[in-house]
């Protein structure tokens, strides 16, 4: 009888550690548990050497793309094991892979790279550099052919690649009066594009108003709409919309609706607000006690 080829466990089990974070396989490592009997520990497997995993200097697109590559490299070697299964009539192995297959792909993957970190905000563009003007050119080329404002046309990988731009431009050039821009399209990108990136989004915005604050972008605008609809940080989204009446008043679109929404924000305030104690004494009908000392 064929044994299954020692490389593919072995690749199988170094992949799974790396994966052990990012997919979620209990139910069906204990299905195989039923199949196969007990299993040792998913992160320190009985009779397997595992390699350390070297982490040195790396930054976050490194890890990304490691991941990626073991993803990858996972979900080919475990197709393998499911022919090899197929191909010598184990059947209840063959659908354990065939599970393990489905698993994986219904795990969301790494479908960009996020920015490690916003940069700090004492950042300032103080001078017009050539090769960071360049690449900023680079971004909204990127940016419109990957489809911004068109949805039709939507390219994500293009997308990726405008906010990888921009964010190296201000890693890159941090003086450049280009990184309020490139700033404010990283917040757009993550906002419009990006699922539950809401928090990154705002983060990006307010870093073009606070590196330029007369950046010529909706910044506060665009954040503010953020808080509104989408963090339900209204008291935020209200503080926001005050500063658009006044500093940014070149949009007459935004600003009529900036100033419906201060309106309507301030409103909502005011009926959710409980009244003063004194108030709530004053509007009790005759001889019910006050509800504020009742229980004393």
């Amino acid at each position: 009888m064929q044994r299954v080829p020692s490389a593919i466990i072995g690749a199988l089990a170094s992949l799974c550690v790396l994966l052990s974070a990012g997919c979620n396989t209990d139910p069906l490592w204990q299905e195989r548990q039923r199949v196969d009997g007990p299993l040792t520990e998913l992160d320190t497997p009985e009779g397997v050497v595992l390699p350390d995993i070297q982490l040195v200097d790396a930054h976050e697109v490194d890890l990304v793309e490691q991941v990626l590559t073991h993803r990858a490299m996972y979900h080919r070697t475990l197709g393998m094991l499911h022919d090899y299964y197929e191909g010598e009539g184990y059947e209840h192995k063959r659908r354990w892979t065939e599970q393990e297959l489905a698993a994986v792909e219904r795990t969301p993957s790494f479908k960009y790279l996020l920015s490690a970190e916003v940069p700090a905000e004492d950042l300032r563009p103080l001078a017009s550099i050539g090769e960071a003007d360049e690449m900023y050119q680079r971004g909204l080329a990127l940016l419109k052919d990957g489809g911004h404002g068109t949805p039709a046309l939507y390219r994500q990988e293009l997308m990726l690649q405008a906010l990888e731009t921009f964010v190296e431009l201000i890693r890159t050039w941090p003086s450049s009066d280009k990184i309020d821009d490139a700033a404010f399209f990283c917040g757009e990108i993550h906002k419009e594009y990006f699922k539950d990136h809401e928090p990154i989004a705002v983060r990006w915005y307010e870093r073009a108003w606070s590196w330029d604050p007369q950046t010529p972008h909706p910044a506060r605008f665009q954040a503010a709409v953020v808080y509104d609809y989408r963090l339900h940080d209204r008291a935020r989204a209200l503080e926001l919309y005050r500063q658009v009446t006044q500093l940014e008043t070149r949009n007459t679109s935004n600003l009529s609706f900036a100033f419906q929404r201060i309106t309507e924000l301030t409103n909502l305030k005011e009926e959710t607000t409980p009244p003063p104690a004194h108030a709530q004494a004053e509007s009790l009908p005759e001889g019910q006690p006050d509800p504020q000392v009742s229980g004393s």
